[in-house]
């Protein structure tokens, strides 16, 4: 072995390690579930004390593995579930609170609030996201409002905030090292993506001591050395993204104009627009990519917050499967969702709607649906939203997607992939690789290392496992996206108190 890049994948259902060689081979992996917290109606959460423990506990079971020798570590890169906000003691190193997930929707009220005092615009051009309780900002605003001792630890300095990947720095480097990457940064709708430096102005509108903020850094360059008696070894952090931009940077999207999906708990499309941080006007997000170099590559992006969740649901509050795989064969049984279609809003629509009232509706049901046309129409829906966010990306940037790529945990239902081929009208690409995430962590890590080269080294990694190519015609197409629209309409208006417009 001549060297190897740890990537640590700390995400919304679980953590891994990987382990990668030069070709971006798999050398090894370890993965721990993470307990799901829910509080009340709308909110998520999770502990952060087993995020860390879990993230150790993968750490040291890849590189007690047979063959691998910890001392030829070269590099560690991180990446991580995003707008997750922690809070802790930085004297004892204890969290104040459980973290409050990028699902949680406890801040709703106050987002209107914000719309409603116009400062929707402002927010939206310093740092290319929409009002929303999806983003950091205002949930560490309600730790700050909710939690005993939050605010005076927070103006002192004694209370520390990050995202996922600073709690895991802090944590690994034994508590040396506060800091955080441009590409996390610019989730927290507290981040200047222009200027690449905490606005001020959105944290006094917002209320946030700076005193707690992490230092923003590019994310390929090494952070600090992970402590030994953490993990055993003395290892560079050379890399922080999050974790949809280490997905662009993993599926090798260097070039204006490259899209690629990530199917995970969510779904997450991000173009690469160059250095042009533009601002949308059809409901996407302008979001830093990367900073390699020097230079500052930035995004659009169109979240969907069910995708995976969306199968999920099938398997543990339907129960109609035992295991997500078994999706495929379901809905490849019927020829078609015999005219169902399933909206999974159950926590409102991400992009291109934005509609945080929003509910999950199952229309067009008749006698004759079964189980296994719900699960194909939960399948469709995941197309449908990637298409909706594709026609805007399109719109936005004046360019025509002739193709993409997929991966992720849902990306290996090939089922999912041919319908997305078929709504789109556009070929969908599959890596052998589909754990992007982690593999855009360990590239970016390497690089800051000298691991590779540069950029064509990883092009060469990079290897086709499948593509998918349209098999719809553009009058069965039409008619697909036309009842999707009419459920989404529905779903919309279900808060209303006249839903006749139905």
């Amino acid at each position: 072995m001549t060297g190897f890049v740890l990537a640590l994948d700390a995400g919304t259902t679980s953590v891994r390690c990987m382990l990668f060689g030069r070709r971006g081979e798999v050398l090894a992996v370890s993965q721990r579930a993470l307990r799901q917290i829910y509080p009340g109606p709308g909110m998520v959460e999770h502990d952060p004390v087993e995020i860390r423990d879990s993230c150790v506990g993968v750490i040291r079971d890849c590189l007690s593995r047979p063959g691998i020798d910890p001392g030829e570590c070269v590099a560690m890169g991180i990446t991580n579930q995003r707008e997750t906000t922690v809070v802790w003691d930085a004297r004892t190193g204890e969290p104040l609170c459980n973290a409050i997930v990028w699902q949680d929707r406890r801040t709703h009220a106050f987002c209107q609030e914000l719309r409603d005092r116009g400062l929707g615009e402002t927010v939206l051009s310093k740092t290319g996201l929409q009002v929303d309780a999806y983003f950091s900002g205002t949930k560490l605003r309600w730790i700050l409002e909710n939690v005993p001792g939050a605010r005076d630890g927070a103006e002192s300095g004694d209370v520390l905030f990050g995202t996922v990947e600073s709690w895991l720095m802090w944590c690994l480097t034994g508590g040396k090292v506060h800091a955080t990457d441009y590409s996390n940064a610019a989730r927290t709708m507290m981040f200047n993506i222009t200027d690449l430096a905490w606005d001020s102005e959105l944290l006094e509108i917002l209320g946030i001591p700076e005193a707690m903020l992490p230092t923003p850094c590019p994310p390929g360059h090494v952070f600090g050395t992970t402590d030994p008696f953490v993990i055993g070894v003395s290892v560079p952090i050379a890399s922080a993204l999050g974790d949809q931009q280490a997905a662009l940077f993993g599926q090798t999207c260097f070039d204006r104009g490259d899209v690629k999906i990530t199917f995970g708990t969510g779904g997450f499309l991000l173009m690469n627009i160059g250095g042009d941080p533009r601002i949308t006007s059809r409901g996407l997000l302008t979001t830093v990519a990367w900073n390699a170099g020097g230079a500052t590559e930035y995004a659009l992006e169109g979240s969907i917050y069910i995708a995976g969740a969306a199968v999920q649901w099938l398997r543990d509050e339907l129960q109609i499967v035992e295991e997500s795989a078994e999706t495929e064969r379901m809905a490849e049984s019927v020829e078609d969702t015999c005219g169902c279609y399933v909206v999974p809003a159950f926590v409102g629509l991400g992009a291109p709607h934005w509609d945080q009232n929003a509910r999950g509706i199952i229309m067009g049901l008749t006698r004759g649906t079964n189980r296994c046309h719900i699960a194909r129409a939960s399948l469709e829906s995941i197309a449908f939203q990637a298409n909706d966010v594709i026609r805007a990306m399109e719109a936005d940037s004046g360019t025509r997607i002739h193709s993409v790529k997929v991966d992720g945990g849902a990306s290996a239902n090939n089922f999912l992939c041919q319908f997305l081929a078929d709504i789109t009208g556009m070929e969908v690409e599959r890596p052998r690789c589909i754990e992007s995430t982690a593999l855009g962590a360990a590239y970016m890590a390497g690089l800051a290392v000298g691991f590779w080269d540069g950029e064509d080294a990883l092009r060469e990694n990079w290897s086709l496992d499948r593509r998918f190519v349209p098999q719809m015609d553009e009058a069965e197409r039409q008619e697909h996206i036309n009842g999707w629209n009419r459920a989404v309409r529905c779903a919309r208006l279900w808060s209303e108190t006249d839903n006749s417009q139905c």
